[in-house]
């Protein structure tokens, strides 16, 4: 248990670690001080448990090496005429050791028991579920094209849950742009999830320029998509190694890339040196690396997943410049926190419960005033009439 409540103590400290600045900006010390007293009284509680029982062991082994050295004792005394005295001080000699070599297995025990909580652990990741590796029918310089289509798709994340994703079908057509938004919860990244096949189809298929996803590995799947999360990953280390870990491209594209992604002033060299976490670079500019790092990669499929929601206003234009200038003949799929970055778009999907309320051209779509996105705009205070194109 000790082991257990450690767990929430660390983990505690490592987020309150991260977020030390939007913990002070907010005025929150405070209550994290008192979260974390409470959480580290809670684990001294087993750990002095812990401590008063290994007291209460060693006690009742050191009786019982008493016991034990008496009865000897008491036996060598009774059988001193055909025991002998050599015996009788070789047997006394080795029970008085026997409550410290009692001790040290009763340590040992404990301490493998321990370790067993390792064990545990692996035992568990290694009885889980493997995805699906099957090459059923593989494919070569694929997506080529970049179109998409969903046609009446359904997922579930367990076999007892709802649908978080009901009949879903609309058709995405290669180089367009397609700003997927709507409320909290509604099914915007789990559509994501369904077009990485990180869940399977409960029904209905998803295919892309022609293919069933479901019929090439996830291997291939994934090595043709790309995706910038909203949180940029970064690895300690060089530019270099963040941009191409395979080491594949040339140092020329690999510039190419920087420069394309507005990283030119940030980043003077391959060799600049990335922090852990990437901590030397703000956030907008981690992730423009991300940007520059899907540029390398040169797929027909990028997904944006609310990659502008937590950056600043400059950050943010630069993110959309690049994308107009380097993405424009790849088909993007953008999943929207703010509206106003997805208006440009070629098609807006609205998602509600899972669910496709409205598909159609942003222009379309705020000219009806009754509509779902419409409505969403004005509790965005969008300025429909500014936005409507006829």
């Amino acid at each position: 248990m000790d082991g257990v409540t450690r767990s929430p103590v660390i983990s505690l400290v490592s987020e309150t670690y991260e977020g030390l600045t939007t913990i002070r900006a907010f005025h929150k010390s405070a209550q994290f001080a008192l979260k974390q007293q409470r959480t580290i009284d809670y684990n001294m509680r087993f750990n002095f448990n812990q401590t008063i029982g290994a007291r209460w062991f060693q006690m009742r082994l050191d009786f019982l090496g008493a016991l034990v050295v008496g009865g000897v004792a008491f036996l060598a005394v009774g059988t001193k005429a055909t025991l002998g005295l050599a015996a009788a001080g070789l047997s006394l000699t080795y029970s008085t050791q026997l409550s410290v070599l009692l001790s040290r297995l009763a340590v040992f025990f404990s301490f493998l028991d321990n370790l067993m909580t390792s064990v545990e652990r692996l035992n568990h990741y290694t009885s889980l579920e493997s995805e699906d590796m099957t090459n059923e029918s593989e494919v070569t310089n694929w997506p080529s094209q970049g179109a998409i289509e969903f046609e009446s798709y359904s997922m579930r994340y367990r076999e007892h849950l709802d649908l978080v994703l009901n009949q879903v079908s609309f058709t995405v057509q290669p180089g367009h742009q397609v700003g997927i938004c709507g409320r909290t919860g509604s099914g915007k990244s789990s559509l994501m999830a369904a077009l990485f096949r990180m869940v399977p189809a409960a029904t209905g298929r998803i295919t892309i320029d022609g293919v069933d996803i479901a019929s090439v590995s996830v291997t291939t799947l994934r090595s043709g998509l790309t995706i910038i999360p909203q949180d940029p990953v970064l690895f300690s280390g060089s530019i270099r190694l963040n941009l191409d870990p395979t080491n594949e491209a040339s140092d020329a594209d690999l510039w190419t890339a920087v420069k394309q992604a507005h990283l030119g002033d940030a980043i003077p060299s391959l060799e600049f040196e990335i922090a852990e976490k990437g901590s030397n670079l703000s956030v907008g500019q981690r992730q423009l690396v991300c940007i520059a790092r899907a540029l390398l990669r040169r797929s027909k499929v990028v997904v944006l997943d609310e990659a502008t929601a937590n950056i600043d206003p400059e950050s943010d234009r630069l993110i959309q410049q690049t994308m107009r200038e380097c993405f424009h003949d790849v088909t993007r799929l953008i999943i929207a926190h703010r509206l106003d970055t997805i208006l440009d778009s070629d098609r807006i999907l609205v998602l509600d419960a899972g669910v496709v309320k409205e598909y159609d051209a942003p222009s379309v779509l705020l000219a009806n005033k009754e509509g779902a996105f419409a409505q969403l705009a004005q509790h965005a205070h969008i300025d429909l009439a500014k936005r409507i194109v006829l």
